[in-house]
């Protein structure tokens, strides 16, 4: 087994020692290390590619640069990146041996915007928040009588597909729709939902060679996806919590769905490739019309559960 870079291991440039290796960085992909951050004395910390590692020991890391190169870099910048202690990876610890300390992955480029801190914090207020829901549950139903009504089935138009330019390619679609909850006023949410024109084989592995069928409560037929009809759609919230996922382009899997929040993966066709994810992502009721207009029917479904129950 090839070694890796350790924490506090020594590091070398072509000229001279620059500092030692304070964080490791992993593809959560791959599950390989892509970077080490190295403290360069005293002038900061600078995030180095392995590509620019020449060779590996026990305790020293030679680079293939010179000094001036690496004090060159722009600073680490620590807000890009979550440690593992605060993200699920599975099978990480098969790829990755180093000693104990500060592993991180980095946070994906189209969620950068949300910090880290607001996330878990609001987070904690959910969970805080489900665990008084059984104490209030009786009053809280009495007072959403309203809303346990049949679902809505009506068809949404969300788009165009001449939005979508390659096929496999994932492409969000956002919406409004209105909404009324409980006694509460009626408001309009901002939704999405993720759609691709699929080639036959990925069609095959979405339909597994037979319709879709959609059914209401009372388990009549609402509406079925014909396998032969390129266009998919996805449910914009992942099956493991209900997290928003986006699309991904990686060098060794390809075209990605990612969900950030605990690093459930999944193909074009939905289905998981790793990750905590109990099911594939959730396909809506989808139509286009002969001008290439998209309408779905809005349906969410539970989170968490290996079986497709629809709550909304």
């Amino acid at each position: 087994m090839t070694m890796q870079p350790k924490l506090k291991s020594k590091v070398r440039c072509k000229d001279r020692d620059i500092g030692e290796v304070t964080r490791v960085i992993v593809d959560p992909l791959s599950h390989e290390i892509s970077h080490i951050v190295v403290s360069m004395n005293g002038d900061g910390e600078r995030q180095v590619p392995m590509g620019q590692v020449e060779t590996v020991t026990d305790s020293l890391i030679e680079l293939r640069t010179l000094s001036a190169d690496l004090l060159a870099l722009p600073p680490f910048q620590r807000d890009n990146y979550v440690t593992t202690h605060e993200v699920e990876i599975a099978h990480l610890e098969e790829k990755v041996h180093v000693t104990p300390g500060e592993v991180l992955v980095p946070f994906p480029e189209l969620e950068k915007s949300v910090k880290r801190r607001t996330f878990f914090m609001n987070l904690t207020h959910v969970i805080g928040f489900l665990i008084g829901l059984p104490i209030a549950f009786p009053v809280l139903r009495y007072l959403m009588k309203p809303m346990y009504q049949p679902f809505d089935n009506s068809w949404l138009k969300i788009g165009n597909v001449g939005k979508i330019k390659q096929e496999d390619i994932g492409v969000q679609f956002k919406y409004k729709k209105h909404v009324k909850e409980a006694y509460m006023p009626e408001a309009e949410v901002e939704k999405n939902v993720w759609i691709l024109k699929a080639t036959p084989a990925v069609l095959d592995k979405v339909y597994q060679g037979k319709d879709m069928e959609f059914r209401d409560a009372s388990g009549k037929t609402v509406w079925t996806n014909k396998k032969e009809i390129p266009y998919v759609a996805f449910s914009g919230k992942c099956p493991h919590l209900g997290c928003g996922y986006k699309w991904r382009q990686h060098k060794v899997l390809g075209q990605v769905f990612l969900c950030p929040c605990h690093l459930s993966i999944y193909d074009a066709a939905g289905k998981v490739l790793d990750g905590p994810a109990p099911r594939p992502l959730d396909a809506l009721p989808i139509k286009v019309s002969a001008g290439g207009d998209v309408e779905i029917i809005d349906m969410e479904f539970k989170a968490g559960t290996k079986t497709q129950i629809r709550i909304i």
